[in-house]
């Protein structure tokens, strides 16, 4: 038996390759097949089984190419209603794999269809989990991302996640692993560990929500207690997941479209495409094609993608760095942004080699920021609600980047704004939106938060003050 996870960083996500005996199951596959293609034909495997533990928002599985290329049955637990053919497990169903099995345990609460696979070895002893987000390392699965039917509610679906934690993985043996979807990062829940596996005994003594004697209010105050809004592409995700979705070689071929720099004007200026600019924040700042918005691959940017950009169908022109194209219209796939129409061949040099109109944002450091600094200056704090809280500049106005379109009605084109964040990621990011819309007197304080405070600046932590007025 060989079990693999497969973590996939900017997205928090894992995804996990079983096999024995010739043959092989995925579970929670990402969207692009050829890992899991190449891996089985190196192995001389079998895939067999694709197993989804629900209808995930933050990403786009990969179950349907897989499944279209292998013949592999794709499995979902009960309750899950799918546009296209799959096996709908039984509450407690066995699947083998070579010499070893694989339980469907069902456990509703993230959603009404999440369900817990059961990993057992050749002698028949439980040696797994792979929960998907009914429980992570230090956490559970928030329970208001469902498609609800009905008059179905968060407190109801944290009911019944207590139900499934107490009823089918508490009483597994403490020495089962638990490999969960998701790790520190994903929005999936509120305080995931960085670990991305754990024994479930370990998890027994660690995770507030198994604590023994917890009763079920207090669970369910605990789980539903400062949630914040859902990024904007979770319903849309779970809908093609649901439904389904184009192959990702089409989509791959589309974007692999190379275009001159006349090209790209004519084609943005037809159709309205988002400019996409995925270079490193340091370069972007110093140049860039008027009216693009900065999220670079270096960061989280398939989740900062589905935050910011409503529309999954939007069309979108690539600029990138030589030989990053194919990631980033992959990366983008990944979270159903499929309708990338090409790239900027010779990336931004050959835009300015031709001649093209240019613009840049003023950028600073820590130090120059605080030669600056007066109580009068405008600094928006693009960073969570609870970063801000926690520590901020005294007179910083919190501007989080998640929900900049709904803030934007509290900055002015007129003035003048510094922005920070946490390391000058999602300041920049916030900065090329608000360029975009016509805000030209913007600084970006490109540095470390940390650095920011260390200086003379007034800070507040909670209801003290750190720093030198």
């Amino acid at each position: 038996m060989k079990v693999e996870q497969i973590y996939t960083g900017c997205l928090a996500q894992g995804a996990y390759y079983i096999e024995s005996d010739g043959e092989a199951a995925i579970i929670d596959p990402l969207r692009e097949t050829a890992p899991y293609l190449a891996k089985a034909k190196s192995n001389g495997t079998t895939i067999k089984y694709i197993f989804e533990t629900h209808f995930h928002a933050d990403f786009v599985s990969g179950h349907l190419d897989l499944a279209e290329k292998t013949g592999a049955k794709i499995v979902y637990g009960p309750e899950a209603e799918t546009g296209y053919t799959k096996h709908l497990a039984k509450d407690g169903e066995v699947f083998k794999l070579g010499k070893v099995t694989i339980t469907a345990l069902h456990t509703p609460g993230h959603t009404p269809e999440s369900t817990t696979y059961l990993l057992k070895d050749e002698a028949g002893e439980p040696y797994a989990i792979f929960s998907g987000d009914t429980l992570f390392i230090g956490d559970v699965g928030r329970p208001d991302l469902a498609q609800k039917k009905g008059h179905l509610t968060a407190e109801d679906l944290a009911g019944w996640l207590f139900d499934s934690l107490r009823n089918k993985i508490m009483p597994l043996p403490d020495h089962v692993l638990v490999y969960p979807a998701h790790g520190a990062g994903s929005a999936c829940g509120k305080s995931m560990s960085k670990e991305t596996w754990d024994t479930l005994g370990n998890q027994k003594q660690t995770n507030y929500a198994l604590r023994a004697d917890m009763t079920k209010p207090e669970f369910i105050e605990a789980v539903t207690d400062g949630l914040l809004p859902p990024p904007t592409y979770f319903s849309a995700n779970a809908k093609l997941n649901k439904m389904g979705y184009e192959s990702i070689d089409t989509v791959m071929a589309r974007g692999a479209q190379a275009l001159s720099p006349d090209e790209f004007e004519k084609i943005a200026n037809e159709t309205q495409a988002l400019l996409l600019d995925v270079r490193d924040k340091t370069v972007f700042v110093k140049g860039f094609i008027p009216n693009s918005i900065f999220i670079g691959l270096q960061g989280s940017f398939a989740p900062w993608v589905g935050a910011l950009i409503p529309d999954l169908k939007q069309p979108i022109l690539l600029i990138t760095e030589e030989g990053k194209e194919e990631e980033a219209v992959k990366r983008l796939a990944r979270v159903g942004y499929d309708n990338v129409v090409g790239h900027l061949v010779g990336g931004f040099d050959a835009w300015t080699t031709a001649g093209k109109e240019v613009d840049s944002i003023e950028t600073i450091d820590a130090d120059t920021f605080a030669t600056r600094y007066t109580e009068d200056l405008n600094l928006l704090d693009v960073r969570k609600p609870g970063e801000f809280a926690a520590a901020h500049v005294k007179t910083a106005q919190s501007f989080p980047l998640d929900f900049i379109n709904e803030e934007m009605s509290k900055v002015s084109v007129n003035n003048q704004y510094y922005l920070q964040c946490g390391s000058g990621y999602r300041s920049t990011i916030a900065a090329s939106i608000l360029r975009a819309r016509g805000f030209d007197n913007l600084i970006n304080v490109q540095d470390k938060f940390n650095d920011i405070a260390a200086g003379p600046i007034p800070t507040v932590t909670a209801a003290c003050t750190l720093g030198k007025s």
